[in-house]
């Protein structure tokens, strides 16, 4: 048994070293991909085209205004003499957002201690109208505080000896920065796209190239077969996420925070499951074209569910018992909980559980369906 398996394992891995574009895939990919995708993923937006109109022109203004472009996150693209002009620009996508400044905010600041801005946001891209409302309204805030300030320095010592403080302590991600989340969920992604494609497109391109016939008269079982088809891939996904684990630390800096020996572990019962499900969309496909339809079509869902790019526990229930059967949202969990998160196997053991049970199903199933009369 162990020298078919071998024999079988020899022809996968001369089949793979062969083909140059999977070569490609497996070990250029992963750098390439890691590298780019957390620049474009950035949750952080600046350079939000502003669209000013200052009635008032006075030193209270354009304190304001100097106080917003400081920021660093709003650029300023237009001065206009009224609202009509400045919803022009809005409306020729050369401003996102108008600020408005009325006549006698100065006065009216000063006299009557109240004032009012209008703030108009093109909500087409929601996050993106979300952010800039949110990062405005810090602004002008802290403005606000500034002023007052400003007018009656008592407030100071006033400030300073009453009320609450609130000092947020940020753990796992003191800098809230973003690629600490991002990065290790996209190397999660990564695993799952080379191994589920890769597998899935396999045992098609025996069946279009007419090898499979040779290999159905043959004296070989099926779990030969299927463990022939599995362990290849298997040990080139390994390759691949350790090109990926070292772009992840050298790269961007990312320390690992727990324990190593664990993240592959980890990493080995998943990409059993994934390598499964890919076998088993292989062994139902007649050609590599419907394998790669049906591969994208489960791979949309999985990421897009996952909780990468948005936390699972946002999303409305139905979607919930979806993300909570979707294998990738336990890679991208674990993944984070080990590197971040320095959590250990007992925090790990349900991730362990459900992908265990997924993968002894599917695998099962591949074996179960492959008939060698086909």
């Amino acid at each position: 048994m162990f020298r078919t398996l071998r024999i079988l394992i020899k022809k996968e891995f001369l089949q793979i070293f062969r083909n140059r574009s999977i070569l490609a895939i497996i070990f250029v990919m992963p750098v390439v991909q890691l590298v780019v995708l957390p620049l474009a993923a950035n949750y952080e937006i600046k350079d939000i085209k502003m669209a000013l109109v200052d009635h008032d022109k006075s030193g209270f203004s354009r304190e304001l205004i100097r106080k917003i472009t400081a920021s660093g996150y709003f650029k300023i693209t237009s001065y206009s003499e009224n609202y009509r002009k400045a919803y022009d620009e809005v409306e020729k996508d050369r401003a996102d957002l108008i600020l408005e400044i009325p006549n006698n905010f100065e006065k009216d600041l000063v006299r009557e201690n109240s004032q009012k801005v209008l703030l108009a946001i093109n909500a087409i891209n929601g996050t993106k109208a979300g952010l800039s409302a949110s990062y405005l309204g810090q602004i002008l805030q802290d403005y606000n505080e500034q002023i007052q300030l400003k007018m009656s320095p008592e407030l100071e010592s006033t400030k300073n000896s009453s009320g609450l403080e609130i000092i947020p302590n940020f753990w796992f991600n003191e800098g809230y920065n973003y690629r600490l989340s991002l990065v290790p969920g996209i190397l999660a992604f990564l695993v799952t796209l080379i191994g589920g494609y890769l597998t899935a497109l396999n045992i098609v391109s025996e069946k279009e190239t007419g090898t499979i016939e040779q290999i159905n008269v043959s004296p070989i079982r099926k779990t030969d077969f299927i463990l022939g088809k599995l362990i290849p891939f298997w040990l080139l996904a390994m390759v691949a996420f350790t090109i990926g684990l070292l772009v992840t630390v050298f790269v961007y800096g990312i320390q690992m925070q727990g324990s190593l020996l664990l993240l592959y572990a980890f990493i080995s019962v998943y990409l059993i499951t994934i390598l499964g499900m890919g076998l088993l969309v292989s062994v139902y496909s007649e050609t590599q074209q419907q394998a790669m339809f049906v591969v994208f079509f489960f791979m949309m869902i999985f990421v897009l569910m996952s909780g990468l790019f948005t936390p699972t526990e946002s999303m409305t229930d139905w979607a919930k018992y979806i993300a909570y059967l979707n294998p990738v949202t336990y890679c991208v969990d674990g993944i984070r909980l080990i590197i971040l998160k320095n959590s250990g196997f007992t925090d790990l053991l349900p991730h362990f559980v459900f992908i265990t049970a997924l993968g002894t199903v599917v695998i099962t199933w591949a074996i179960l369906r492959y008939r060698k009369t086909n």
